[in-house]
């Protein structure tokens, strides 16, 4: 790696779609430049990813989803310099569809987008999940009736306090925060927080100061403001701001896929699908009372996902039909991002650092 490495990269895609799997890039820390250096598609449609460690030895493993109807998850090496290695096999998460998935207290979580489920699978010493150790399942649906008829469980995320896992669900138009049992790895409901109808909650984000998060909705372009009490694990909608300007939703259908906060916790970033933007929302001291700024082109089509790099000074597009990973600079003093770069990564997905 050269002098100012910032990392490495992996970006998930989707193999169905002509995607390479997972592909590893290095960071180019004073540029944010990626560089490709390496793919595996040993798993099928790994689209979404994240990093954790190996309980037994502390070393680096990347977690991905295989996003099919019989959904798995699998842990990769990453301690090499090449293409990630898969530790043992990919594990059956016992749910349809998987989208998201999160590492803590030593088990993964994941959301089982078809079935509407989260699964915890407890992780072996060298990191590889073990079978399932328990799904939850919710229940319920929504007035949308081509997307809400059922439970869509799309995110699994614990708090920052780690005693907390939520799950959010688009088909039920809510947050489930749970309680895990270290023992055994279950996840049972603690208490349910229910948004509007009809908004089709997909992704959230936690502020940095933990008292506030942030909901993206997927079926109307808005995030919903939460207070967040980690000490009785309840949040508590507060309003909603849209993350489009006036008009622009009227001319094509927009879904927005993911939201990201910044470290000093000033802005908030929206990737939309659809209107192929990202909404800059500036938050004031109280955090409850996001501006929507500006919306900018997001480098490509249907940005699936968006991330922010370790130091908070890049920002990635991953646009997955286009094909391609889009970085772009942002003002500290504005939030504004300035397009800076570009690599083509067929079925683009998702953005992880290590």
């Amino acid at each position: 790696m050269g002098a100012n490495t910032g990392g490495r990269a992996f970006i998930g895609s989707f193999t169905s779609a002509g995607g390479l799997g997972i592909t590893v890039a290095e960071v180019d820390g004073s540029t944010g430049k990626l560089s490709v250096l390496a793919s595996t598609n040993v798993l099928a449609d790994p689209s979404f990813l994240a990093v954790g460690h190996a309980p037994g030895t502390g070393a680096p493993v990347l977690y991905a989803v295989s996003e099919v109807a019989d959904g798995a998850a699998a842990a990769f090496d990453i301690g090499g310099g090449g293409a990630p290695v898969l530790i043992g096999e990919s594990r059956p998460v016992e749910g349809d569809g998987p989208t998201h998935l999160d590492v803590r207290a030593g088990h993964l979580f994941t959301a089982n987008y078809g079935s509407g489920s989260v699964t915890s699978l407890p992780l072996r010493p060298d990191g590889s999940p073990g079978p399932a150790a328990g799904v939850l399942r919710h229940e319920g649906g929504g007035p949308d009736a081509a997307r809400q008829t059922a439970p869509h469980a799309h995110q699994v995320l614990a708090d920052p306090s780690g005693n907390w896992v939520l799950s959010v669900d688009l088909g039920t138009d809510s947050v489930r925060v749970c309680a895990l049992d270290p023992g055994t790895g279950s996840l049972r409901t603690h208490s349910e927080a229910v948004l509007r109808p009809g908004t089709g909650p997909r992704h959230l984000v936690f502020h940095p100061s933990g008292g506030h998060l942030y909901v993206l909705n997927e079926l109307e372009p808005t995030v919903t403001v939460c207070r967040w009490d980690a000490a009785t694990g309840r949040l508590e909608p507060t309003g909603e701001t849209p993350v489009l300007p006036h008009g622009a939703d009227d001319a094509v259908r927009t879904y927005p896929s993911e939201v990201v906060v910044s470290h000093d916790g000033r802005f908030l970033w929206a990737a939309n699908r659809g209107h192929d933007s990202i909404s800059v929302l500036a938050l004031d001291e109280t955090a409850e009372k996001p501006v929507l700024v500006a919306a900018v082109g997001c480098g490509g089509r249907w940005p699936r996902d968006l991330t922010l790099d370790p130091t908070g000074q890049w920002l990635y597009a991953a646009n997955e039909r286009s094909g391609n990973v889009s970085w772009f600079s942002l003002d500290a003093e504005t939030g504004m991002p300035s397009p800076a770069g570009s690599i083509d990564v067929p079925a683009a997905s998702c953005v992880v650092f290590a």
